[in-house]
């Protein structure tokens, strides 16, 4: 058996996209990051024109680390979990992969997911320290702030979340969904949330909670089933009293 496999192609970052065409036979337990691996080993397209390699991203192919995030069959996921027998169950015969919309893209499959990290830094996502010397037994924490914790520090920033959003694009400030889970999980941590009001400042102004229309598709496409909704109601709600003490001075 053998399936076609339509890649939108772009050489650098300045040169129009195009389509082209491949055909694969099918092996038990392909994921699409073996069809690349298997396409840049004969890159021949469906017309037996001979091409470069299609260009992507991969790291730990279990995914953990994002870096394979790509839009497939009209859906953002990762290369190395889409198992071409869904995939082929879905639209049978035919696998369409395209790179994110949201981000710049370099070539091919690869884009520049540089606007995230530079959200993070905004939001200042980590835990200060005073040194790296032993600073003996750090504050405990309650098993239920701890289940709570947990699926939020599960985040890989790979941008799934941001490429479904409608408010996150080129035409808006909005910091996204992923930022708004990473405050409110160092905002709870009892060392992290001493930057709490910084983080909550940034949550106040252009491009923060308020920039949030609810669409919900965050949600629906994180591969982590961090529950985004749920941190930014939250965030709005911390927000708003932040802004409160604020205001009136405690």
């Amino acid at each position: 058996m053998k399936f076609k496999v339509k890649i939108l192609r772009q050489d650098t970052p300045h040169d129009g996209s195009y389509w082209q065409t491949f055909e694969m036979p099918y092996e038990d337990g392909m994921n699409l990051t073996t069809v690349l691996q298997r396409i840049a080993a004969d890159p021949i397209t469906v017309d037996r024109q001979p091409t470069a390699p299609v260009a992507y991203d991969a790291s730990c192919l279990e995914e953990v680390c994002g870096a394979c995030t790509m839009v497939i069959n009209g859906r953002v996921r990762q290369a190395c979990s889409a198992l071409v027998d869904r995939l082929l169950a879905e639209q049978p015969s035919l696998i369409e992969m395209r790179p994110m919309t949201k981000f710049p893209v370099i070539r091919d499959l690869i884009v520049d997911r540089s606007s995230m990290f530079e959200v993070l830094k905004r939001v200042k996502a980590w835990v200060h320290v005073d040194g790296y010397h032993d600073l003996g037994p750090g504050a405990r924490i309650p098993p239920k702030q701890q289940d709570e914790a947990y699926p939020l520090s599960r985040c890989m920033t790979c941008g799934c979340c941001v490429e479904a959003c409608p408010q996150f694009n080129d035409r808006s400030s909005f910091i996204g969904p992923a930022a708004i889970s990473q405050v409110m999980l160092f905002n709870a941590h009892p060392t992290g949330r001493v930057d709490a009001d910084a983080r909550f400042e940034v949550l106040s102004g252009s491009g923060g909670i308020a920039a949030c229309g609810n669409s919900q598709n965050c949600v629906k496409v994180c591969p982590k089933d961090i529950p985004l909704t749920d941190s930014i109601a939250k965030a709005g709600r911390d927000t708003t009293l932040y802004q409160l003490r604020k205001w009136f001075g405690s």
